[in-house]
């Protein structure tokens, strides 16, 4: 087994996927952020690791670094492919095939020998969802063999060739990402807005604001002068193209966090409101952030919502498509969630740019605790949460408050609410952890801090099955199981234990009494005189740089 340090400019997903991959596997691994030459080369020092791993970096290695150890970096591209913007313009250019990289550290960016290298078909998906999806499962997977080889003793990695299929790409700046309205089709529209999704977005101008777009999804019903401004639905806007139209779900202007477009532009509240009729899924492509279909006795609810945040309005929206789907002459309801999530909790960045960004937290999660509630009290179906994408904070508890949780492996949990400002959290945690895994183990999940996969969930019972497969795989097989349990001949059985259980613990402490208790702690975090909550959510939505590395990451130290 080895010592290796994960060298990364932040926590984010892809790293947090290896920390856990690695883990599993007995390797000692510890974190190291990459904040200035002097801090990575003392944790060199400290943990004298075997192996330095980078899995997200935004500049250099230092020499006094690679110099005198192995240092493999994980490149986002194909092999010979080099240069800082390598997702963002296969993406852009709509390549077909891309990959994932791992190479050795030089003086030369991306230009050292390589150890290992995996390809994928490039899917038509934005920028951050590739990256969540096909380059981290490439890369655990390439990193993986690079391992074997280290470990192997006798693999030489060898330089990319003249041949290689990759090249130098230079940095993809303002210029290149910005969109001619005038000229461009709906697919090179979304191709643009694709390959700067998550960061740094398309630069546009709107409504006399300057401002970055994000959040891109196609319209074919809706028509326009290229250019023009054509509706609003619900947080998003749609605009013409030359071919048809685009909705834009989130939109950042200077010095402000990203919001839903409607919001970050109160002026585009004057556009005509294009409804959708009622939660059913839409026949045509649009942008419906929560869609509703049905099958075989299960009724599904799917909730795409950018980054898994659920502002007060959106908590709303789907306690009000949950209560109506249970209505539905169905047997089962399949909470979806999105692609990338299913759900993260309370919306900060709305918070963040709220009038009373107290009184918003306090809304936002009553109104994520009336949505626990209601998949709690609901006795008309049996429920289940089905995550295709990761879950965070109030939105991994938010889950389980589901009868079963079926979570597809390679998904990231972070269950615990501490790193935002020491949040003691709700969503009925302290009802739905303890009878699952004891308080001790209630509480050491609340402690841990860390990333937990969906296998781990499972195996300590916080979650009940975890399915292989990629995300197609996971949406097939749930609707498989689904089915097999609506039709199940110990159906009405097993809803009847279902209501006699809830009873049961509604007798013995009431969910009212839960809620409360939970909640005066809430109110001491957005109220009270620590203001802890409250400096880390602005530090969180402003993306501040990083001054240390937490020490529950950086076990060196």
């Amino acid at each position: 087994m080895l010592r290796i340090l994960l060298l990364s400019h932040s926590f984010n997903s892809l790293t947090q996927r290896l920390f856990c991959e690695l883990n599993e596997r007995g390797h000692e691994v510890s974190i190291e952020l990459d904040i200035a030459d002097s801090v990575s080369e003392e944790a060199v020092e400290l943990f004298r690791p075997d192996l330095i791993v980078a899995p997200f970096l935004k500049r250099a290695v230092p020499e006094s670094i690679w110099s005198r150890q192995v240092c493999l970096i994980v490149h986002p591209g194909i092999v010979g492919d080099r240069g800082p913007s390598a997702l963002d313009w296969a993406i852009q250019r709509g390549e077909p095939v891309w990959g994932v990289t791992v190479l050795q550290a030089e003086a030369d960016m991306d230009a050292g020998p390589v150890w290992a290298n995996v390809t994928f078909p490039l899917r038509p998906r934005k920028k951050s969802t590739l990256y969540r999806n096909e380059v981290t499962e490439a890369a655990v997977v390439a990193v993986l063999q690079a391992l074997e080889h280290f470990c192997g003793g006798h693999f030489t990695p060898t330089r990319p060739t003249e041949d290689a299929p990759g090249r130098w790409q230079p940095p993809m700046c303002a210029g290149d990402r910005r969109i001619d309205w005038h000229s461009l089709t709906t697919a090179e529209v979304l191709a643009h807005v694709r390959a700067a999704d998550g960061f740094p977005g398309v630069p546009d101008q709107i409504f006399g604001e300057t401002c970055r777009l994000f959040d891109a999804w196609p319209e074919t019903t809706l028509h326009g002068r290229p250019g023009e401004w054509l509706a609003r639905r619900e947080t998003a806007l749609c605009r013409a193209t030359v071919d048809g139209a685009v909705w834009i779900g989130h939109i950042k202007l200077p010095d402000r966090v990203k919001l839903p477009a409607t919001e970050a532009l109160p002026a585009s509240l004057d556009l005509p409101e294009a409804p959708l009729s009622g939660w059913w899924r839409a026949a045509q492509p649009t942008w419906q952030d929560i869609a509703y279909h049905e099958a075989d006795g299960v009724g599904f609810l799917a909730f795409e919502f950018y980054n898994g945040a659920m502002s007060t309005h959106q908590c709303q929206r789907l306690t009000e498509a949950f209560r109506w789907a249970a209505s539905r002459p169905t047997r089962v309801i399949v909470l979806l969630g999105g692609e990338d999530f299913w759900s993260n909790g309370i919306h900060l960045n709305v918070i963040e740019n709220a009038v009373s960004a107290a009184d918003e937290s306090w809304a936002n999660i009553n109104a994520i605790d009336d949505l626990a509630e209601a998949i709690l009290r609901c006795e008309s179906h049996l429920t289940v949460a089905a995550l295709q994408g990761n879950a965070g904070a109030g939105g991994a508890f938010l889950a389980r408050a589901a009868d079963l949780v079926w979570a597809r492996a390679g998904i990231l949990l972070n269950p615990h609410y501490k790193n935002m400002g020491n949040l003691y959290g709700s969503e009925f945690w302290t009802y739905l952890l303890p009878r699952r895994v004891g308080m001790e183990g209630a509480r050491a999940i609340l402690r841990h801090r860390l990333p937990m996969t969906a296998g781990e969930a499972v195996r300590i019972g916080f979650y009940d099955t975890c399915l292989p497969g990629d995300a197609p795989e996971f949406c097939a097989e749930t609707v498989k199981r689904a089915a097999a349990l609506a039709a199940d001949t110990d159906f009405a059985a097993r809803l009847h234990a279902k209501r006699e259980r809830r009873r049961a613990d509604e007798a013995a402490k009431p969910l009212a009494q839960y809620r409360e208790e939970e909640l005066a702690e809430m109110r001491r975090n957005f109220y009270g005189f620590d203001p802890s909550y409250h400096v880390a959510r602005h530090h969180f939505t402003a993306k501040s740089p990083h001054s240390w590395t937490p020490r529950h990451l950086a076990r060196h130290r």
